[in-house]
């Protein structure tokens, strides 16, 4: 393990292959669904490339203020994989690179959980703030790959960290840092006095399939973590978007290993247990998303992209990247990459890329931080956070 260190009530029916899509005239409030309400998991529209939803844009919108970060970590697993190392599996390193921008991902060896990860990431963390593990008083974790269904995740980072204060997990997969952000800073808003472990954290490597060509390449292993404490009265999320958009979880889903289909040798064998996605209809959302979703914060906060200092989104796929760029006119200088060197880490990579940029000076205190994770569900989360 390499730290990088800081320098500072509907029950529906499973037999059914269902599918929920919002209807027209949708209200604030929610599409109006029918009786067959659907939840994807069962049967994820892998076979639908050109049927792509359409960004709602409800949500919820706000701003917290009297928060800071008074640190930041992240750690991945030692073991680099490059893409020349998955041609025995048939993929082609320049097509990867093309399509995905990635070039190398972290792979956690066997015997590795989720919290063995995230642990490396909260000293880290907990150092660069000069605070003790005993002094927290509640730790965040957003993971969609837990270290067990119970005892939680964070659990099991509290009892690593020597900690003894509450500890829950959140899911909402890559989007999930940015909600336990949230979730985090309104905890500190309201107790001042609090100091609040938040980490993003996945080892995607656990649920792809190497013989899925539209996943296997693209995920890794990775988390980042944030200590959220009291800060002035101009610090904090200037703005925030979180959403939600349960039609589009038929695009990328991890059906097996829940109460809707519990792992049997049958679905086992049928590879149910791994992530499968649309990757085309994806795209499409994701791009529409954080282009929306960016500029519902900008314009909460009263700012233009030319006064954020830097930009960082979650590091999915360069080309989404890209496309978001152009579209917001960011400017390269004020985007952050690092993509290529970790691909895909679900709700690590956020909070991975904030702690790296922290580190190597381009973020500092009193700049403007765009953020944007989105991930399935479909779910997403965007805020403006003066550092």
């Amino acid at each position: 393990m390499v730290p990088h260190e800081s320098d500072a009530a509907h029950a529906a029916s499973p037999a059914k292959d269902r599918a929920c899509r919002p209807a027209s005239g949708t209200s604030p409030s929610g599409p109006a669904v029918s009786a067959d309400v659907a939840s994807s998991v069962t049967s994820p529209r892998v076979d639908a490339p050109h049927e792509t939803p359409q960004p709602w844009e409800h949500g919820w919108v706000g701003s917290i203020v009297g928060v800071q970060a008074l640190g930041t970590g992240s750690s991945a697993p030692d073991r680099v994989v490059p893409n020349e190392e998955l041609a025995s599996l048939g993929f082609d390193s320049d097509w990867i690179v093309q399509r995905t921008g990635i070039r190398q991902r972290r792979r956690a060896p066997e015997g590795m959980c989720t919290s063995d990860v995230a642990y490396p990431a909260a000293k880290a963390c907990l150092e660069s703030a000069g605070v003790e593990a005993r002094d927290l008083d509640l730790i965040l974790v957003a993971t969609m790959t837990p270290d067990c269904p119970t005892p939680s995740t964070s659990c099991n980072l509290q009892l690593k960290l020597g900690a003894t204060c509450p500890a829950m997990d959140i899911n909402a997969a890559c989007s999930g840092f940015m909600y336990a952000l949230v979730v985090g800073a309104q905890f500190v808003a309201a107790n001042p006095s609090m100091k609040v472990l938040v980490i993003g954290v996945d080892l995607m490597s656990r649920t792809v399939n190497p013989k899925d060509k539209k996943t296997f390449a693209l995920f890794g292993d990775g988390a980042g973590a944030v200590l959220l404490g009291q800060g002035s009265s101009s610090q904090g999320l200037l703005s925030c978007f979180l959403g939600a958009q349960a039609d589009g979880g038929r695009f990328l889903a991890q059906p097996g290993g829940g109460t809707c289909e519990p792992i049997t040798p049958e679905n086992f064998d049928s590879g149910r247990q791994y992530v499968v996605m649309d990757g085309r209809a994806v795209f499409k959302w994701a791009v529409r998303m954080v282009d929306l979703a960016s500029r519902r914060v900008l314009e909460k906060a009263g700012l233009s992209i030319a006064e954020i200092d830097q930009v960082i989104m979650h590091q999915a796929n360069i080309r989404i990247i890209d496309a978001a760029a152009n579209s917001l006119q960011i400017p390269r200088e004020k985007l952050f990459v690092n993509v290529d060197r970790y691909g895909n880490t679900s709700a690590g990579s956020v909070p991975l890329a904030l702690d790296e940029a922290v580190r190597e000076g381009r973020v500092r205190r009193g700049d403007k931080v765009l953020m944007v994770g989105f991930g399935a569900g479909f779910t997403w989360g965007a805020c403006v956070l003066q550092w």
